[in-house]
């Protein structure tokens, strides 16, 4: 019976060659397995450098984004209360300052109670002085801003008007150390009544 079943051959060897030939190709899998490895730990790595180099970008150009917005939205408002508003006076003021002409405008809106200021064609200051815009009240000169300008290009500012109601009734310009004066000291630019 076993010999019906094949059980009675004895077990041969293989031939040497065969044997070299079997072990070779289980090496040579083997030899493959640890720059595969390596491959595929470099792409997840690049991919992974990809990915967090793409989150950082998409969160500052969302940062970027949102500071345009706010920007937008800041001149939407300026533009309907003072260019469109229908309580908004303009006033513009010719100014002189080293040996230059230019301008001074004011966009008043009395109903918010604020103030767009442009300045155009003023010369630079000085690196200890400064302008400095002042609301005309009827309790006397008040601040409004400390304008350091140390290009030769426009300055805008929007200003609230003093909240200790006083009567604003005009501005005026002074040229004042770097720090601003508590009351104007220096030569005047300009004092109008509006």
């Amino acid at each position: 019976m076993t010999d019906w079943l094949g059980m009675a051959v004895h077990p041969r060897s293989p031939h040497p060659e065969l044997k070299a030939r079997v072990l070779g190709r289980a090496l040579e899998r083997r030899r493959w397995i640890a720059p595969l490895a390596a491959a595929a730990l470099l792409v997840i790595l690049a991919g992974g450098g990809s990915a967090y180099w793409a989150s950082r970008t998409i969160r500052a150009l969302s940062a970027e984004r949102d500071t345009l917005s706010a920007r937008l939205a800041a001149l939407q408002d300026t533009v309907n209360t003072f260019i469109h508003g229908t309580a908004t006076r303009l006033v513009q003021v010719p100014v002189s300052t080293g040996g230059r002409l230019g301008a001074v405008t004011i966009f008043a809106d009395d109903a918010h109670h604020r103030w767009l200021v442009r300045c155009d064609g003023l010369a630079p200051n000085e690196p200890d002085q400064a302008y400095q815009l002042w609301f005309i009240t009827d309790k006397g000169m008040k601040t409004a801003a400390i304008m350091p300008m140390d290009q030769d290009r426009p300055m805008v500012m929007a200003l609230e008007m003093p909240t200790d109601h006083a009567q604003v009734m005009g501005a005026a310009m002074s040229i004042e150390p770097r720090a601003g004066s508590a009351e104007p000291r220096g030569p005047m630019v300009f004092h109008r009544l509006i």
